[in-house]
């Protein structure tokens, strides 16, 4: 070959090896390289951080990397799923994604700061959650029945809180009212830690709550657990009735938290994510804790949660659709 001909091909030859030189070093970087964030978008003490708390130290033993739990309150988780977006698509920014954020708000809102279907790569699901209904300890009610007669007579005067509009918190709420035909006013808080505090205050009367979060009040005497918003009563919690065993019909807004990673993501690290947090959920310590809190640990495929998440976000439209839930 002539020199001329050799030195035309000197910069692909250079490219070339440039190329191997990147793939080799992306294959000796594996994931994750850094510290692992979760994303909960609810302030400190609501049920997602405690889970997320929960999980994060074991998930950091199987990941090899320290894993920190990030608190980014507000817009009803939309502000921590926008910040999880905005960051590189790697794997070491998560989100502890719920039900208010991906099934319920698109549902409510106009227009989304983000695709929930495009631009939210679905990871595992964590938990299924069914809510528990708590009064304050000095509203003078002992169960749901009493709780809705108390309502009727005393119309607009009985406020609930939640961690904020469109969650599902707020959505059991507005099903008690429409289905029990009482008149009760929502007040929508940042996350369940704020509104938690002004329960326990009195400066609120009710809240639909996952026990995780709440049920440590009522055994302190500060709050009442009136009911469990599921089909059948908790095993953890059997002396405490459903809603519907109080006569409001097809009452079974459950709830769950997942995690998931931002568009783009590579898949071997979504599996690798995956694994490791269905390893932490198959742990007896992890899962007897899960269960005592009221909690079902999941685990399951990407697939499936994709899967799931399609059918809820129907479930939660019929909902919104029936209790007339607009955006505030």
């Amino acid at each position: 070959m002539k020199l001329r001909s050799l030195l035309k091909l000197l910069p692909a030859l250079a490219a070339s090896i440039a190329w191997l030189g990147a793939t080799q070093a992306w294959a000796t970087d594996p994931f994750p390289s850094k510290p692992v964030k979760i994303l909960v978008g609810f302030s400190p003490g609501g049920s997602n951080d405690v889970v997320a708390r929960l999980i994060a130290p074991k998930l950091a033993e199987g990941l090899g990397a320290q894993v920190v739990v990030d608190n980014r309150p507000g817009a009803g988780g939309n502000i921590a799923a926008s910040a999880m977006l905005a960051a590189p698509a790697d794997g070491h920014t998560l989100l502890m994604c719920t039900t208010g954020t991906l099934s319920i708000q698109p549902h409510v809102l106009k227009s989304m700061p983000f695709d929930p279907e495009k631009d939210i790569v679905p990871v595992t699901q964590v938990t299924n959650a069914p809510y528990m209904l708590m009064v304050n300890a000095t509203l003078p009610v002992k169960s749901v029945k009493e709780l809705v007669a108390y309502a009727k007579q005393k119309p607009g005067e009985i406020n609930f809180a939640s961690s904020g509009t469109a969650t599902g918190g707020h959505l059991a709420g507005e099903m008690l009212k429409t289905r029990a035909g009482i008149d009760i006013v929502h007040v929508a808080y940042k996350g369940t830690g704020q509104a938690m505090t002004d329960l326990l205050a009195g400066q609120v009367s009710m809240i639909f709550d996952q026990p995780v979060s709440s049920m440590q009040y009522a055994r302190s005497g500060k709050l009442r657990a009136l009911a469990v918003a599921s089909a059948r009563r908790l095993t953890a919690f059997p002396d405490i009735p459903t809603v519907m065993e109080a006569g409001v019909p097809d009452f079974e807004p459950v709830t769950w938290a997942g995690i998931c990673a931002a568009r783009n993501t590579p898949p071997a690290i979504v599996e690798r994510i995956q694994r490791e947090v269905a390893k932490v959920l198959a742990m007896p310590e992890i899962a007897k804790r899960l269960a005592a809190d009221g909690l079902e640990p999941v685990g399951s495929a990407p697939e499936q949660f994709r899967a799931f998440l399609v059918a809820d976000k129907r479930k939660w439209g019929r909902v919104v659709k029936d209790a007339d839930v607009k955006a505030e």
